[in-house]
């Protein structure tokens, strides 16, 4: 069943929807807290698995006013994009350090590189995207295999010495996550339905988006843990660093934080540092929303404790 009289199976447009909608919820949470790294390299997964659905939806079509050979491009790119983007992101966002080489330069060289060469510059030149999948897929498929086998090294070396329940089910949620990415390389070369191509590949996505969400929750309860066991027993000065540390504050806003504390006002602010008034306001406005508070009084309690 095909959507708004396009080629995208109803089944791709529900995954977008649901993606459009993870993707501004993260993205809004990421512009709250922009040092979250983890989150950013989150949403360009999430971005990179909505260009994918969207294109591989919706091209190739004779009805949309781009060359069926620039669609193709472009389609193709996607999957390319994701499947050498996806590495890289299990290499930083779950340290898995034996991935750097293969994420920094072995997806460059035998994924994208492949793309360039038979999807952009030969297929330009033949028109014959059949030869070119038959030859262009190759190198990239076996490593793909490669890869894939790398990637469940690494995630076993990791984790095969904290076999706790937690960790175990971790665990079990990466191989779930990794397995479909293989996906993008054998539907390079085999033709399939868009259903079992979009449910194959975006199971990943779902696995991934529970990691995520586990890591984040865990790492909150550490730091409230920490930031509680500093109030009872730690000092001002530890209190206060951890306090900014938790809230994400710049270098600029803890200086600001703490002539406030000192009693001066914006004007001496400005002053003092050397910067506008209204940029005074701006940053006292961020260190608000940070911490979650409305006046200077509250802002001082919370991140001093006192």
């Amino acid at each position: 069943m095909l959507v708004f009289g396009t080629q995208i199976h109803i089944v791709t447009f529900i995954f977008i929807l649901l993606e459009t909608g993870m993707f501004i919820f993260q993205f809004f949470y990421y512009l709250f807290r922009p040092q979250d790294m983890q989150r950013k390299w989150y949403l360009i997964l999430l971005g990179l698995m909505l260009f994918y659905n969207i294109t591989g939806g919706l091209f190739p079509d004779s009805e949309i006013k781009i060359p069926l050979d620039i669609q193709e491009m472009i389609a193709y790119g996607s999957g390319f994009l994701m499947a050498s983007y996806f590495p890289y992101y299990f290499y930083k966002a779950f340290d898995l350090k034996k991935l750097r080489w293969h994420a920094l330069f072995g997806v460059p060289l035998f994924l994208f590189c492949p793309y360039l060469v038979f999807f952009v510059v030969i297929y330009a030149i033949n028109g014959n995207l059949n030869v070119d999948i038959k030859y262009g897929m190759i190198a990239p498929f076996i490593y793909a295999l490669i890869l894939l086998y790398v990637i469940f090294r690494a995630i076993f070396i990791k984790y095969k010495t904290q076999q706790d329940k937690n960790k175990y089910v971790e665990e079990i949620a990466m191989y779930v996550a990794v397995t479909p990415w293989a996906a993008l390389a054998f539907f390079g070369l085999v033709e399939s339905s868009q259903l079992i191509e979009v449910l194959c590949t975006n199971t990943g996505i779902v696995g991934i988006t529970f990691l995520f969400i586990w890591k984040s929750i865990k790492h909150a309860r550490e730091e409230f843990a920490r930031l509680q066991q500093l109030a009872n027993h730690g000092d001002g000065i530890q209190v206060f660093e951890e306090m900014c540390r938790y809230y994400r504050l710049t270098h600029r806003e803890i200086e600001i934080v703490l002539l406030i504390k000192e009693g001066l006002t914006y004007k001496q602010i400005s002053n003092r540092l050397f910067i506008a008034g209204k940029t005074v306001e701006n940053h006292v406005q961020h260190i608000y929303e940070k911490t979650l508070v409305n006046n200077k009084v509250s802002m001082i309690q919370k991140l001093f404790q006192s």
